[in-house]
């Protein structure tokens, strides 16, 4: 359990999510998220000097990122912190957490910026020396699709995600119907997010959100939300075939790739005090957990992870107020309220991955600064991140909202 972290109220913040070969398709994903800081940063009057450790988080690859934490610091004013590039499937956002929250526990931090951008679309093809090839030709891999679809070599069985899907399915005995409830159900909370002008994401979401080009030096579009949303109903789903013959899940039970990014600070209790945008707003993390699951049941991963988490703050699922998970699957979140009572339908107030996308590392991020505003809006609580990633890996997130007692 996390005794000296916190997290400044309103010093987070993430960028509408668009769809694949989208209006943020053309971007570096690192100097983007370098741009978006700096802006967000002076909104907030948050010097780049606070910081003395950072993590970025990035699973797919950009030109020249073998740099990594130390140029993003450097774009955005400070030379003077160091830390690690972290990339952990779509367990990104949640490891970016837990490895800030760790520095600043342990004292070898007191405030780090823990920021994850990724671009799915346009990801590179790579090239691997192989000199026992024919002819000594290279192999080849085309990162983001081989590894999603499983069309190359691919660890822990050479299958595509959404043949994990279907295995918990068939185990939990989850049928399509039941998957398309759930939809149904999260793009309900996700229109709560857009009502009244996109008033929920504002919170937290600079919007209109002004796409720059290439080189940064003009906007050449703007976007109004999120990008590549199409709402839907239960009759539209009902008329989806699933993906694979004999399977349960379609098209409308799984997410889509996106491209995006997010970003938190996290610190002392003293410094978050200091930097937040109300200082009797106290939001503390409490813990992290980690799992795995058998092979091929990468959903099911969720549960362990939220256990140990829950474990490690003391508490247990009847603590929990509000739950926010990335669910690249409808199973996933099925599978997480089989197996520890939660309500599914109470799960995901204001949208989670499902509805809004999944660029992977920035996916989960987005996720916990949604859960601390919704936390907010209750006038306190405490609430649950868990979400799964590649390697039938869960990873888990608990935080607490309350008033900060007078000195």
């Amino acid at each position: 359990m996390f005794e000296k972290v916190e997290i400044p109220y309103g010093a987070y913040w993430s960028t509408p999510f668009a769809k694949w070969q989208g209006s943020l398709s053309h971007l570096h994903s690192l100097l983007f998220a370098a741009h978006v800081a700096k802006h967000e940063m002076g909104k907030r009057d948050i010097s780049p000097e606070v910081f003395d450790h950072g993590v970025f988080g990035m699973t797919t690859p950009q030109q020249s990122a073998f740099h990594g934490l130390p140029w993003f610091m450097s774009e955005i004013g400070a030379p003077q912190a160091g830390g690690t590039l972290v990339s952990q499937a779509c367990a990104t956002g949640a490891r970016c957490i837990s490895s800030s929250a760790q520095e600043v526990e342990l004292g070898l931090a007191e405030c780090s910026l823990s920021v994850s951008g990724d671009r799915t679309s346009n990801a590179p093809v790579v090239i691997y020396p192989n000199p026992h090839g024919l002819d000594g030709a290279p192999d080849q891999e085309r990162w983001f699709l081989d590894n999603i679809t499983g069309a190359r070599l691919v660890p822990f069985g050479d299958v595509p995600m959404v043949e994990t899907a279907e295995n918990c399915a068939q185990e939990w005995q989850i049928t399509t119907e039941e998957q398309h409830d759930v939809v149904a159900r999260r793009f309900e909370q996700y229109s709560d997010a857009v009502a009244d002008d996109h008033a929920f994401q504002k919170r937290y979401m600079s919007l209109p959100f002004e796409v720059p080009d290439q080189r940064f030096r003009k906007t050449m579009t703007t976007m109004e939300g999120d990008e590549g949303i199409y709402p839907t109903t239960k009759e539209k789903l009902n008329s989806l075939k699933p993906v694979r013959e004999g399977g349960t899940v379609t098209m409308g039970g799984q997410t889509h790739p996106a491209d995006g990014g997010a970003a938190m600070v996290i610190t002392t209790p003293e410094k978050a005090r200091e930097m937040s945008r109300d200082p009797n707003i106290r939001i503390q993390v409490l813990s992290v957990g980690q799992a795995r699951t058998k092979e091929k049941f990468m959903p099911a991963a969720t549960v362990p992870a939220a256990q140990q988490a829950l474990d490690g703050a003391g508490l247990t699922i009847a603590d929990i107020d509000a739950v926010k998970s990335h669910n690249p699957f409808a199973v996933n979140d099925v599978v997480f309220a089989r197996e520890t009572g939660y309500d599914v339908m109470k799960m995901n107030n204001y949208g989670s991955s499902l509805v809004w996308g999944h660029p992977n590392g920035p996916t989960g991020m987005r996720a916990v600064i949604e859960l601390i505003e919704e936390l907010t809006i209750r006038g306190g609580g405490i609430g649950l991140f868990e979400g799964c990633a590649a390697g039938d890996l869960g990873m888990a997130v608990v935080i607490k909202v309350d008033q900060r007692k007078a000195n």
